[in-house]
């Protein structure tokens, strides 16, 4: 190994010189972004915050507060659906204005977006729960190593990455732009799982073990589908505009019928149907249409 670079005083650059150029290019940065100068973006921290709180409300005990008891669990939940919905509608007004201004001062409309968004979202956060709450039960149905539902809730990275991509789902519907993918990004950060917002999943989704596993934005996932590890579900190719862009918002990844199972390492490419009751074996690719009851290997 060669020995370190040893720098004289006389070729370190000023500190002063350094700070103008970065502060130029960020100024320059800024002013194209905002006629304001001023960017006002989502937090990360208080979306984070937002997900791991709607974490405790779903399993109140698991998450957060660790002493809940029956006279305590309405105080709880009530008392942080209110926080968390003081947050989600400051981020959504946030990533709205961004979005469509990129000046937070004058976007006339984001308040009454972002108030409307939460109170939608609120209304769905009952149905939502029972969705993650059949996963728990699709974890301990489908894995034979599990001994208490609990632990599927505490430590199995797919019920994370599954509950954080069905609470940005939610928002994703609701037209809600960055914070969707930020929610979907930060169980990727944990887990190893990449779900797209844009995923239609169905009730009892179970990943075991999970790292590597790529779903994509407009898959279509029916009830009691089972993947391992190592699974994309993705797209064979990206049709261009006239300009040679990429067309966005067309179907392109996979439908996934009931009741399948897709094991490690399997690829599955394009819009193309995984019939009901079909088994995917370990490392095969697939790229064509298979019918119900089908049994892939290689």
């Amino acid at each position: 190994m060669s020995p370190p670079k040893k720098y004289s005083p006389s070729t370190v650059p000023a500190l002063g010189p350094v700070v103008e150029q970065l502060c130029r290019s960020a100024a320059a940065s800024l002013s194209s972004r905002s006629s304001s100068g001023r960017l006002v973006l989502p937090s990360r921290d208080a979306v984070v915050e937002i997900v791991e709180s709607l974490r405790g409300v779903f399993f109140p005990g698991y998450f957060g507060t660790s002493d809940i008891h029956d006279e305590s669990v309405h105080y709880f939940v009530g008392a942080t659906l209110a926080r968390v919905l003081n947050l989600l509608e400051e981020q959504v007004r946030r990533a709205i204005a961004f979005a469509e201004t990129h000046d937070f001062e004058t976007c006339a409309h984001c308040g009454e977006f972002a108030d409307g968004v939460t109170r939608a979202f609120l209304g769905r956060l009952p149905a939502v729960r029972e969705l993650v709450a059949s996963d728990v039960d699709a974890a301990y149905e489908g894995d034979p190593a599990l001994k208490l539902k609990d632990e599927a809730i505490f430590s199995y990275p797919g019920v994370l990455a599954t509950t954080n991509q069905r609470i940005a789902h939610e928002l994703h519907v609701l037209g809600v732009p960055l914070i969707p993918r930020m929610i979907t990004e930060h169980a990727h950060t944990i887990t190893g799982i990449d779900i797209h917002p844009g995923a239609a999943i169905g009730e009892k989704f179970f990943i075991d073990h999970g790292t590597g596993v790529v779903i994509g934005e407009t898959s279509v996932i029916g009830k009691r589908v089972r993947l391992y590890q190592g699974v994309t579900l993705g797209a064979k190719s990206f049709p261009l505009d006239a300009s040679g862009n990429p067309i966005k918002g067309i179907d392109r990844h996979p439908i996934v019928e009931d009741d399948v199972v897709i094991y490690s390492g399997a690829t599955i490419l394009g819009r193309i149907t995984i019939g009901k009751g079909s088994s995917i074996g370990g490392n095969v690719w697939v790229t064509q249409s298979v019918p119900p009851g089908s049994k892939i290997t290689q």
